[in-house]
């Protein structure tokens, strides 16, 4: 199987950094992964209701160039469906027995995700009603991918 995340914005505090890189080597024997960084627009105070509207469009047409034909697409979104740690694993794995061989989970900025973005996506993930910081979330994210690989290979894990 192989794994894409796709994140807004970069990572520049190194403790994050250290995270992404351990669970990127932790998943190595288990999928192929691939974590694309998307730039992210500079957002003015007190922007605008339109404003955010043309970043999110920016940021989301960035987003979707690496969206490849065919793979399975799951955005991170506060309105999507909450999924316990064993609930994700058996997607991931009903997904890899529907013959789906590529999974995109997509990250967005500090507004969120464009509509463009939310359209595109098969599924929508939701962590939390909680708002995160994007470069957390893909720590998150990845140990969560983790996590449900060692659920998938019947291997002990942290309940």
């Amino acid at each position: 199987m192989k794994i894409t995340i796709i994140g807004v914005g970069r990572i520049k505090e190194k403790y994050f950094t250290l995270a992404i890189e351990e669970y990127s080597k932790r998943l190595s024997r288990y999928c192929k992964l691939d974590i694309i960084e998307v730039n992210d627009e500079k957002t003015p105070d007190q922007a605008s209701e339109g404003e955010e509207k043309l970043i999110k469009k920016a940021e989301g047409d960035r987003i979707l160039k690496h969206v490849k034909e065919g793979a399975y697409t799951i955005a991170l979104a506060i309105e999507g469906n909450q999924l316990s740690s064993t609930e994700l694993a058996d997607k991931i794995e009903q997904l890899g027995v529907g013959s789906v061989g590529h999974i995109v989970f997509i990250i967005g900025g500090s507004l969120g995700l464009s509509s463009e973005v939310l359209n595109r996506a098969d599924y929508k993930l939701s962590f939390s009603k909680m708002t995160f910081p994007h470069q957390m979330m893909r720590v998150i994210l990845l140990e969560q991918i983790y996590r449900a690989y060692r659920i998938n290979s019947n291997e002990p894990y942290h309940k």
